[in-house]
């Protein structure tokens, strides 16, 4: 079974379920934050580690992520135990968006969850824009919104606008964002600020589809 954390707030408008990326666990300091913020949103979060993930940290070594098909298996059992009266959405980082895509993907209608946030969907390798992963978006099912950086290397928003995907998915840009949504000090703007705005577009996006 999957470790999870859970921030719970007091008038909970959603549930989100929240999965890490690759690299960094739940407990990452970019996982923190938003958990924090969004609580702050009235937005209750539930944070878990991929089998792989929590492998690692027993072991102490870097195992690579498992294969979509355990990571997705991982999704399924925690959706399957999850007892709660708010709406449920779910939310990835990264490899984690991905894995939501590909899990959602596989049903035709799920009526546990009412949407899907990616924050930094990687649509390709680094430095591999030809090796695309747009099949989890053109089948998602749910209302969809994806939070991008402008100049994320897994892709920016000139790839984006070029690619077959739903137009129903929505996008929000930030600002000369990395794939953590990170600016360059000489853009202006701050870490701090685009994560803030990444959580007010996550309660907007919540509001409109409870």
């Amino acid at each position: 079974m999957a470790r999870t954390k859970l921030l719970q707030a007091k008038n909970a408008q959603a549930l989100l379920i929240f999965s890490h990326g690759a690299g960094a666990d739940m407990n990452s300091s970019f996982m923190e934050t938003m958990s924090e913020y969004l609580l702050e949103q009235n937005i209750s979060t539930l944070r878990f580690n991929f089998p792989y993930m929590d492998r690692r940290i027993d072991e102490e070594k870097r195992f690579p992520p498992d294969r979509m098909p355990k990571l997705c298996q991982c999704i399924e059992q925690l959706v399957s135990e999850i007892k709660t009266d708010s709406p449920i959405f779910v939310c990835g980082k990264s490899m984690g968006s991905r894995a939501l895509a590909t899990y959602l993907q596989s049903r035709e209608e799920n009526v546990l969850i009412q949407g899907y946030i990616a924050l930094g969907y990687p649509f390709h390798p680094q430095n591999k824009p030809e090796k695309t992963r747009l099949e989890p978006l053109q089948q998602i099912v749910v209302p969809s919104l994806i939070i991008q950086g402008d100049r994320d290397k897994l892709g920016n928003k000139e790839e984006i606008a070029s690619y077959d995907i739903d137009k129903r998915i929505q996008f929000s840009f930030m600002p000369d964002g990395d794939h953590d949504l990170k600016p360059r000090v000489r853009s202006g703007f701050t870490h701090d600020q685009h994560l803030k705005q990444a959580c007010r577009d996550i309660k907007d996006f919540i509001n409109k589809n409870v």
